[in-house]
């Protein structure tokens, strides 16, 4: 019987640690006892199997993350059993060994996959190093297939401002990401459309332990339920028409990473309960899968809808919103900030000017002004979008139209209406009486008015199709809009 020489013993710290699968398919008893010895004290929870047959049903309950594959097993032989688990898709690292190494069976077992080929009697540190060397080869092939299927990602120069933002409010989201980065807990992102919550979320990933593995986006929004499903777990061959072969979902290609789902609030309930299944239980199956895959991404979510409401209208689980809800922040829109317009704007002006070739005009006294009683319902990603038009165009003309044409002025919340400053001044003790009808009355008219603003900006001011969104008459919404003075925003 061979003795593990030099093995390491894990500590405690370590064993805590996600144990990786290994299969040991091997029919020789010792060469079972050693490797599952050895293996186990590196950390691993092995499996002994001892034929072809069996390693392959072994795949379809549970997917190892390392397989070590003797070449002579009984019935089919460790050459066929390796073309066998290729074929079938599986893209996990598979370690041949043998007594008899030959150069043209090691040629064959390379040609069909295999990460290496080693052989037998074994040395503790050179087994090692190949499992160090099969998991990371894995790793970089499977983030590099993910880097080729993404489009290249847009512009951000936002980052650098964040980064060195005065504001208080940015500042403490800053302070929050550096003390949840390094950690493991499932953050949630919430904000307006246009605010940041990418920016946020690919933050906490670079400050994290696992910024050298892959950062996976799903938006949530963008497919129907069923696609996003496979998207998100991936399928095995035959799970439906069309699976010609086995596909990785986002979250295997997220192993050791961050995964960020975007728009968390539109994937729909039944879909919410295998993500649950992911949160609590870290693991999932593929569509057309029996055995489970352990999820061993970090889950960050955003959404831009008020998941409260949507947990007491039965549209978003209960369980899930308090799973994902450990740790949360939130982003103000960017009216709610506007010291940062101009800082923003110049960041963006010399960005765009950089990258069209083009000298950057100062941004006039006219044109900061009109931004700063602007409304911005876009936030940071309108702003972005008009200093980016400013540089095409090169002129400020097109853009003090478009602002004028909606005057959209900054919300009355920001200056502060009548009502709630008296409500200010009552829980502040400056006064002792307060009209609570005339306050929620003042506040209902104000909370109608930006939500017509918004939902008018949306549709570019058609009329009809807000009033259908609103549920009201197309006079009532005339009627409201002269009442907001917002008759004349759209001429």
């Amino acid at each position: 019987m061979w003795h593990p020489r030099g093995a390491r013993w894990c500590s405690p710290r370590e064993a805590m640690k996600r144990k990786r699968r290994l299969l040991i398919v091997d029919d020789d008893p010792s060469s079972q006892e050693w490797l599952t010895l050895f293996s186990e004290q590196l950390g691993y929870r092995a499996e002994v199997v001892e034929s072809g047959e069996q390693a392959l049903e072994a795949f379809q309950r549970r997917r190892p993350d390392l397989v070590t594959l003797d070449l002579m097993l009984p019935g089919i032989g460790g050459l066929d059993t390796l073309k066998a688990i290729k074929a079938l898709g599986h893209d996990v690292p598979v370690i041949m060994l043998s007594g008899h190494g030959h150069t043209r069976v090691i040629v064959d077992a390379l040609r069909l996959g295999a990460a290496d080929f080693l052989r037998k009697p074994l040395e503790p540190e050179e087994l090692k190093l190949a499992f160090e060397r099969a998991l990371e080869k894995n790793r970089l092939e499977r983030e590099i297939a993910y880097r080729r299927s993404q489009k290249p990602r847009p512009i951000n120069e936002d980052r650098a401002l964040f980064l060195h933002s005065r504001n208080p409010k940015m500042r403490a989201i800053d302070d929050v990401i550096d003390h949840v980065a390094d950690t493991d807990v499932t953050v949630l992102v919430r904000g307006e459309s246009g605010t940041g919550k990418e920016l946020v979320a690919r933050l906490l990933f670079e400050r994290s332990g696992r910024s050298q593995k892959p950062f996976v986006k799903v938006n949530c929004a963008a497919l129907p339920s069923e696609l996003l499903e496979s998207e998100l777990f991936g399928y095995e061959k035959g799970a439906f028409t069309g699976a010609q072969r086995r596909k990785l979902g986002k979250f295997e290609i997220a192993s050791g990473g961050t995964i960020f789902l975007d728009e968390i609030s539109e994937m729909k309930p039944g879909l919410q309960a295998k993500l649950l299944q992911v949160l609590q239980d870290g693991e999932f199956s593929r569509l057309g899968g029996s055995g489970d895959v352990q999820a061993e991404a970090r889950v960050i979510a955003a959404t831009n809808r008020n998941l409260e409401a949507g947990v007491r209208d039965g549209t978003f689980r209960e369980d899930l919103f308090y799973r994902l809800n450990v740790v949360t922040i939130n982003i103000p829109p960017l009216r709610d900030r506007m010291d940062e317009i101009r800082p923003l704007a110049e960041q963006f002006l010399r960005h765009y000017a950089r990258a069209y070739g083009k000298e950057p005009e100062p941004i006039s006294d006219t044109l900061m002004h009109a931004f700063q009683h602007y409304a911005w319902p876009g936030n940071v990603r309108e702003l972005e979008n008009l200093m980016k038009r400013l540089v095409v165009l090169g002129s400020e003309k097109p853009l003090l139209q478009e602002i004028a044409a909606r005057k959209v002025q900054v919300r009355p919340a920001l200056s502060a209406s009548e009502s709630l400053s008296e409500l200010e001044r009552f829980m502040t003790g400056e006064v002792d009486r307060v009209s609570l009808k005339r306050i929620a009355r003042e506040a209902a008219q104000v909370a109608e008015k930006r939500l017509i603003e918004k939902i008018l900006y949306r549709t570019r001011w058609n009329r009809k199709e807000a009033a259908e969104i609103l549920q009201i008459s197309y006079k009532a919404l005339l009627y409201k809009m002269k009442d907001a003075g917002l008759a004349d925003s759209a001429r």
